[in-house]
Order: structure tokens, then sequence, then C-alpha cells
């Protein structure tokens, strides 16, 4: 159907209504603003923190996605991308009725869109648990169809999630979060219905307005641990400082599994995928020549897939012919324990990680009699390869003497 152009005395009109619209999205007045219209929160704007996300390799991570409803998506949007692990955040309208929703119609509040962010990110940097507690810093969760000074149901907060795997986390992080409030968490959690990209100029809103309108309080991301920066070493599961294991003791290398805490099993539902689940949890083994590291010879580390703990060196590793990876020892004796298997009417040496208790694979004693006589037969999908490029902007720089 054709339409009529509009008579050129409605023109200023149409501005003036657009320009409203624009102003009624996210508005300039309260929470978060002067009276002069300048952010309270200072100089501290989304434009002036690097995105710590810039010169990640995202190439071969296996990316998952989660929604977030945070009040204005303009600040959300600028915030989440630069959580480290985050590959891209979106501006958008979930869990709403109809479809490809216009602003306006959004706005209406009778189609009952959120303004939402689709954040897609890597969990093996940063896990679900960790993006929904960074999340959580800027959202007040207790408030009903509100967030800064945004008010109607398309500003209320939620957490939208695409897999059933992902809810037992989701309702781990809220309880969590309400032993900080005395009134109830009404921050829905369900799954996603629908989301549609929100028109262009909502996206990366805040990048081409510096001193745009934003609820939230971007200094809140100067506290973030970023690998490669002075002062935190964090590892491929981009979790606390590395204390110990950054340091040399004696002349002795020290890993100490403190810095690689264990995860729940929901946790790592969520952050790993079926086949590894499959086989650090559940103890399953792989296919020979299948799997993904049993030719792999380039130097670098092998890191437990569910914590990041070093466990194994490519200058450790060799080919025993039998279709799995193989190593003759650990990185250290302590970072593995060990227990007597007798499935399948055998009698073997299981081998588990130290923090994150999981399958690795068995040991035997049919390795190479010059390097100890041990084969180490482990799993590729109870491990995760750091090449060894990468391991100083992992936070494994302190490793590098034993991946050459």
């Amino acid at each position: 159907m054709n339409r009529k152009k509009r008579p050129a005395a409605w023109l200023p009109l149409l501005s003036v209504a657009l320009l409203s619209l624009l102003i009624s999205a996210c508005s300039s007045t309260g929470l978060g603003m002067s009276a002069s219209g300048a952010s309270s929160y200072g100089a501290v704007t989304a434009a002036s923190i690097p995105n710590p996300n810039a010169d990640v390799d995202f190439s071969k991570s296996d990316l998952k996605k989660v929604y977030l409803a945070g009040g204005c998506f303009w600040g959300v949007e600028a915030y989440m991308a630069r959580i480290y692990g985050v590959q891209d955040a979106v501006s958008g309208y979930a869990n709403g009725t109809g479809e490809n929703p216009s602003y306006e119609d959004v706005i209406k509040g009778d189609h009952g869109f959120a303004e939402t962010v689709e954040v897609t990110y890597d969990p093996a940097l940063v896990p679900l648990d960790k993006v929904l507690k960074e999340f959580f810093k800027v959202v007040d969760p207790t408030s009903v169809n509100q967030q800064g000074n945004d008010r109607g149901i398309q500003y209320r907060s939620g957490v939208y999630y695409t897999e059933d795997s992902e809810k037992s986390v989701v309702e781990a992080v809220i309880a969590k979060e309400q032993e900080k409030y005395n009134k109830k968490i009404v921050t829905e959690m369900l799954p996603l219905e629908n989301f549609y990209m929100a028109e262009e100029y909502h996206q990366d809103y805040l990048e081409k307005n510096p001193e745009g309108y934003c609820h939230i309080d971007m200094g809140i991301l100067n506290e973030q641990e970023i690998p490669g920066q002075e002062g935190a070493a964090a590892g491929v599961t981009s979790q606390s400082v590395k204390s110990a294991a950054a340091s040399k003791k004696a002349g002795q290398l020290v890993i100490d599994p403190a810095d690689y805490p264990k995860r729940s099993a929901e946790e790592l539902k969520s952050l790993l995928t079926d086949i590894q689940y499959k086989v650090a949890v559940e103890q399953d083994t792989e296919h020979p020549y299948s799997n993904e590291y049993w030719d792999t010879y380039e130097p670098g580390i092998y890191v437990d897939v569910s914590t990041g703990e070093p466990l194994f060196a490519s200058e450790d590793k060799y080919d025993s012919q039998c279709g799995w990876p193989s190593f003759v020892k650990p990185i250290l004796p302590e970072v593995v324990t060990y227990k007597e298997d007798k499935a399948y009417n055998m009698v073997r040496t299981e081998v588990r990680s130290r923090s994150g208790d999981i399958h690795l694979g068995h040991v035997f004693d049919d390795g190479p009699e010059d390097r100890g006589g041990k084969r180490y037969c482990i799993n590729s999908a109870s491990i995760k390869f750091v090449p060894l490029a990468d391991m100083e902007a992992q936070g494994y720089g302190y490793l590098t003497g034993v991946a050459k």
C-alpha cells in the first residue's frame, strides 16, 4: 500500500514529536542527572571507559546469550558490553505480544515489551553467574516498573534465559541477591519468548552521544578485574586475582586451588558443552582419534575446563598412539588427585582435577620409561588448551617456561 506524502507543514511537528519520543525514552531529569542536565556521575561515561573486549578473539568461542532488562537499554547495553568476556550487546524489545514492535509501540505499554539487552558472552571467560552478578550491580531488583528516573512497564527488570539448564543458575544468583535487600526482589526470571532488535539510533547510543542520559553508574566498571592489566591476573575463568599462582615461592611454582574455586553442577551445565558435561561431571569417555586435542602438539598449557586451574603442559605431551591426549606428568603433582576405578570389570586409576574435582581420565604404567614410565590418558572434553601466545593475556604468563 502506498502512503501519501506528509504535507510540508507537518514536518516541524513531526520533528518535535520524534524529539519528544527520544527524550521520553530515557528521561534526562531525575536520578543520575544534575540540575544542569550533566550526569551526576561526573566524567565517568561509557565512552571514557575502554572496552576490554576490543582485542579479545572470540572466533573459537562457544558463545551463549542471555537477555537482560534493567531500565533504559542505553546504559545497560553500554555497561554490559564492557564486562570482560562479553562479545556483543544489542538493544531491543523482549517478552511482549505482537511482532516487530517499533519504539512507539513499546512506550504505549499495552504490548508488554521490556527494553532488553541481548548479551552474547563467552562462558569460558565470564560464566552466566558472573554475567548476572555484574548486571545486578547496576539494577534495583526491588523496584517495580522503574529504574532510575524511567517509569513504565517497559522499564521493568528481568532476566530472560534460552536454555532450561540456565534456570537454576538464575535462581541461585537471585536468591543470593535477595540476601542484600529487605524488600522482595521483583526482577522477572522467565524463558525468552521473543526479542526484536531496536531501531538503529538506539544501538550504541552512549557511544554516539557520550553525554547522553544514563541511569547507571559507569564508574563501577573501574572496579572490574581484567586479564592483562596491572593488578589483575584473572585466568580463563575470569575469577579473582590469582595471588599465589602468579608468583614463585622459594624457586618453586605455586598453583593455589583457592584461586580456582569449584563450581556447582548447575553452574557447570551452563558453562560446559554437552560432551564436556558428560565426560567431566558424569564420567563418560569420548571417542579416540576424534576428540579435540589428541593430535595437538603446539606450545601451551592445558587447564581444567571447569575452573581454569593449570593441569598439564605441552612439553610433557607425547604421542602414545592411543587416540587421546597423553602426558608423562602433570605440571605439579598436587594439581591432580587419584581414585580407584573398578568399572567395566577392570581395576584402573582414575585421574581427577584437584580444585574442580572433575573426571580427567586415567593414568597407566606404560609410558616412556626415560620420562618416568607414566601415561596420563586424558579426555579432551575435560581440559582447555591455552596457546603459548595467549598465556600472558589469560593470566598464565608465569607458566610460559613449561609451555615451550
